[in-house]
């Protein structure tokens, strides 16, 4: 099959993965907002940080649902689990979306945006292993790299898309007007588009990988494997710790990084979250080919460590003159470094894990790094500048999660490696 031939399957198990990313990404743009809605409270403070701490509460859910909706699709196919990821998904988002305030229901809503979230992070878990997994197997040979970097890929699309969006409402709706209604107007548009992508991946079929091996583990048989393979899962959460706490550090908390904490306006902010997805979208790909030719560890390790040498001077060069420009700079720096990263750690990882459990493996490793460190980072970050008083500090937070990875990379080594 050519690699023309296979450009729709990517485009079409990739669309889940867009709205996934596009959900997380409008609940931490509007994070503040939503913790006026749902977590009233006389202190700011205290409002964003449980706002943050609902966003991160999501990500607990992410491992159960690698082991268990990863197990399901490593069972009962590729495409019957997307399917049912896109739809817990779904359900999750409509919830946030259509709850009433805490002014109009009480305690319900918090609860009800809590449970929302829960949902959508029980779906995720294995959103992102079940598409880079998908990718992997429809690939061909010389070109994983490139294939499987879609699934981070779209993901910046997602980001583009939620940052234009915010663009467009901040200028037309009234500050005071987005924190009474106007942030339930992205989460809306989400519900919009899941009809489509719901098409879109109905239309998928099975990957040839997985019909030609005979045997598919049970539940319990699943469970087995990744306790008897805990170590390489070990692993894995480790390598994947810098991608999640990069990636959530440069889209979901920069706008909340900008406006609060350096004072910038929602859209100086909003700008750069929108020049950053656009720069992930161009690099990740990019660095997902050039994986391919020069492989995937030198570009790891090079990665991982330029982000724990620069990461923290970065930071401190910023708050020391907050603007937009030198925002600008130092997010696109970053995103470089994402880039190059997660273009060849997401198709390393479908390479190491175990073939009979590579969904449930890879799923409970990236969901483990985004359930610790990833998810709460806009949450990790706001304390550590709370109690440090120092704004530098998200950049020491990024730096430990690039030590994480370089460990991870230093110990997995190319023997590892299953195909």
């Amino acid at each position: 099959m050519r690699t023309e031939s296979k450009l729709w399957p990517v485009l079409r198990v990739s669309a889940g993965n867009f709205l996934e990313a596009y959900d997380f990404q409008v609940f931490g743009y509007y994070a503040a907002a939503i913790g006026q809605t749902f977590f009233p409270s006389g202190n700011q403070y205290a409002s964003l940080m449980l706002s943050l701490t609902t966003f991160g509460a999501g990500f607990l859910m992410r491992p159960l649902g690698a082991i268990v909706l990863g197990a399901y699709i490593d069972q009962h196919g590729r495409r019957s689990g997307l399917l049912l990821t896109l739809a817990l998904m779904a359900i999750g988002t409509v919830s946030i979306a259509c709850t009433p305030g805490y002014a109009a229901i009480g305690l319900l809503a918090p609860l009800l945006v809590l449970l929302g979230r829960l949902l959508q992070g029980l779906s995720a878990g294995v959103e992102l292993g079940g598409v880079s997994v998908y990718l992997a197997e429809i690939a061909t040979p010389d070109r994983k790299g490139f294939f499987v970097s879609w699934q981070s890929a779209t993901q910046q699309l997602a980001v583009v898309f939620a940052a234009l969006l915010g663009l467009i409402l901040t200028a037309s709706v009234s500050s005071a007007n987005m924190t009474r209604w106007g942030w339930r107007i992205p989460l809306l548009v989400g519900c919009v588009i899941i009809p489509v992508v719901l098409r879109m991946r109905r239309s998928l079929e099975e990957t040839e990988a997985f019909r030609a091996r005979k045997h598919h583990p049970t539940m319990s048989a699943a469970i087995r494997m990744l306790a008897k393979d805990w170590r390489l899962v070990l692993l894995g959460m480790l390598m994947a710790t810098m991608v999640t706490v990069c990636f959530y550090m440069i889209t979901a908390y920069t706008p909340t990084f900008g406006s609060s904490v350096l004072h910038l306006t929602s859209t100086a902010s909003l700008a750069v979250t929108l020049c950053v997805g656009l720069s992930n979208f161009f690099w990740v790909p990019v660095m997902g080919a050039l994986s391919d030719r020069v492989g995937r560890r030198p570009l790891l390790l090079a990665c991982t460590i330029l982000t724990l040498l620069t990461a923290y001077p970065a930071l401190y060069w910023l708050v020391g003159a907050p603007s937009f420009s030198r925002l600008l700079v130092v997010e696109l720096w970053f995103s470089l470094m994402f880039g190059g990263y997660s273009g060849a750690m997401v198709v390393f990882m479908t390479e190491i894990m175990p073939i009979d459990v590579r969904t449930a493996a890879f799923s409970l490793a990236f969901t483990l790094a985004t359930a610790i460190f990833g998810g709460f980072t806009p949450a990790i970050c706001t304390y550590l500048i709370h109690v440090t008083g120092n704004r530098a500090m998200p950049g020491a937070w990024l730096s430990a999660a690039a030590a994480c990875g370089l460990i991870a990379v230093l110990r997995l080594k190319p023997a590892f490696t299953r195909v």
